[in-house]
């Protein structure tokens, strides 16, 4: 299980960490949880995230819905596919036999504290907590790192929730969001993160994606996010809440490969690498003759073209031979050295 700093150690190791969210895509089955957590951690993910959801604590009988919900209510959803905190328990045995990191987001107090009873002091919070002061006031009493999204809001509360946060919690992570079930691309807003980072420079920016491929999570890590959140499933027959933002467990190791392949490339710096030097060799061009020449001759433009392999003068310095004179016999189409030219001499 999480503890404190584990984040910021993941991150330093990987530059940028997936979380795996297994939301409800689980239909209340243990069996498939269990599956959810091995394909996430055979994926390559670092952490797969679950929720606890405890119905009458969290809402009303009677909550609008969303047009990601179909029939049912979700009070009743839930109350039909909740997972109970004994099940928790034994999900966070079945990630440590897989190598893989079980984080949990709580959505009311009461499901807070029986996972702080059962080991969890680092959470996930969702969007819809993001505004709840009274909430997070008092999860920061037994919370060590906190990692909270931030759709549904507009930018005044935006930095008002953060720099709220900012003060009760030590080790915060900002995860830009949309609370769109699947999103509007034009809505997703990926320069947010380099906005953010610039508001907070101290505090870990990353990305919840709902979108139904890897496209924004890719641009995302390029933006420098370093955590990914991507919900994921299973079973793909079964059809849910979730099931239109969710990619597959194929898809989601294609994010991880992804993933490894951004980070390394987004250094900075420019030299010429050990692999680009034979390659160089032939590929940059020389200075070479268009017609036979004789020693003493002056050189003009009309006597020089430039042509690969790049092992002789090198083009950009052509310029310097005009005038010069010739040391010896060139032929037509050959390199010309420095050796072939009195440096000093000017026509």
């Amino acid at each position: 299980m999480l503890q404190k700093g584990t984040l910021q150690e993941l991150i330093e190791l990987k530059g940028c960490i997936i979380i795996a969210e297994a939301c409800d895509n689980h239909f209340g089955s243990l069996d498939r949880a269990k599956r959810m957590i091995q394909a996430a951690s055979a994926s390559g993910a670092d952490i797969i995230k679950f929720q606890h959801h405890i119905a009458e604590e969290e809402m009303l009988k009677e909550v609008p819905r969303s047009g990601n919900f179909k029939g049912e209510s979700l009070f009743e959803f839930l109350e039909k596919y909740a997972l109970s905190i004994e099940d928790h328990v034994e999900l966070i045995n079945v990630c440590e036999e897989n190598n893989i990191h079980y984080l949990c987001t709580p959505f009311s107090l009461a499901a807070a504290i029986q996972l702080k009873q059962i080991g969890q002091t680092v959470f996930k919070i969702g969007s819809g907590e993001f505004l709840d002061h009274w909430y997070l006031d008092k999860l920061s009493e037994f919370c060590d790192a906190l990692i909270v999204s931030t759709g549904m809001v507009n930018y005044e509360e935006l930095e008002d929730g953060v720099n709220y946060l900012n003060q009760q919690y030590d080790e915060l992570y900002v995860l830009n969001c949309t609370s769109e079930y699947p999103p509007v691309y034009e809505d997703i807003k990926l320069g947010n993160i380099q906005k953010l980072q610039l508001l907070w420079p101290d505090i870990v920016i990353g990305h919840s994606d709902h979108t139904p491929d890897l496209f924004t999570s890719f641009a995302a890590i390029a933006s420098g996010a370093k955590i990914i959140e991507k919900h994921f499933y299973v079973d793909e027959d079964i059809i849910g809440p979730d099931t239109d933002v969710s990619i597959s467990p194929k898809e989601l190791a294609e994010l991880c490969i992804g993933r490894d392949k951004i980070v390394a490339a987004m250094g900075a710096g420019k030299k010429v690498n050990d692999l680009e030097k034979p390659i160089r060799a032939w590929a940059h061009r020389s200075v070479v003759s268009t017609r036979g020449l004789k020693q003493g001759d002056y050189l003009t433009e009309k006597d020089i073209k430039t042509k690969r392999p790049g092992n002789g003068i090198p083009s950009r310095e052509y310029k310097e031979l005009i005038g010069k004179r010739l040391t010896s016999d060139i032929n037509e189409n050959q390199i010309i050295q420095w050796e072939d030219v009195d440096a000093n001499s000017v026509c």
